[in-house]
């Protein structure tokens, strides 16, 4: 007799969700998508216009949820699917060791990182990607920025929940900050 196993990510519905999320942390990705030269090296850092949870206009990274049954690299994967369109064409490491872990909490004192909606914790990459980029799903515009532009206290401000912290550990896991 053989048992048959759906391992087909699966979407919860929203009521379920908010159960779990009152009980759960939630596993993310965070994706910090990157061009870099013939040297290896990043020369631009692609953030996303986005709306934020109170109706403001941010910038943010590529990220979401890990669905029941779905491989990391997937996940990675799919989301900058969802939000960088088909022909993005991601470098995904070959490795899947995040540059770091963030735990984001609906109260920002926790950690400095936050989600009104849950405790989630993010596996945190950088992906270089080499294709044309077209937003979709919740995005409204991808804008590249040079890595002083992407770090400078501009563009921190434009972000979210402690997303610029998150580009400016990318940054210098990567060897661009001094």
């Amino acid at each position: 007799m053989s048992v048959e196993i759906n391992n087909q990510p699966q979407w919860l519905s929203s009521q379920d969700l908010d159960n779990i999320r009152e009980k759960l942390p939630i596993l993310y990705v965070n994706v910090v998508p990157v061009r870099i030269d013939n040297t290896g090296k990043i020369s631009h850092v692609g953030l996303l216009l986005t709306v934020s949870p109170d109706g403001t206009i941010t910038r943010s990274i590529v990220g979401g949820r890990v669905l029941h049954g779905e491989l990391v690299r997937d996940s990675i994967s799919r989301h900058i699917l969802k939000d960088l369109g088909p022909v993005a064409f991601p470098r995904i490491p070959v490795s899947l060791q995040p540059f770091d872990v963030i735990e984001y909490f609906p109260d920002k004192e926790v950690t400095g990182y936050q989600d009104p909606r849950q405790h989630a914790v993010a596996l945190s990459y950088v992906v270089a990607v080499t294709g044309e980029c077209q937003p979709s799903q919740d995005a409204l515009d991808l804008v590249w920025l040079s890595v002083e532009e992407a770090s400078n206290e501009k563009v921190r401000s434009e972000m979210y929940g402690g997303q610029d912290r998150v580009v400016r550990s990318a940054l210098a896991h990567a060897g661009c900050l001094l």
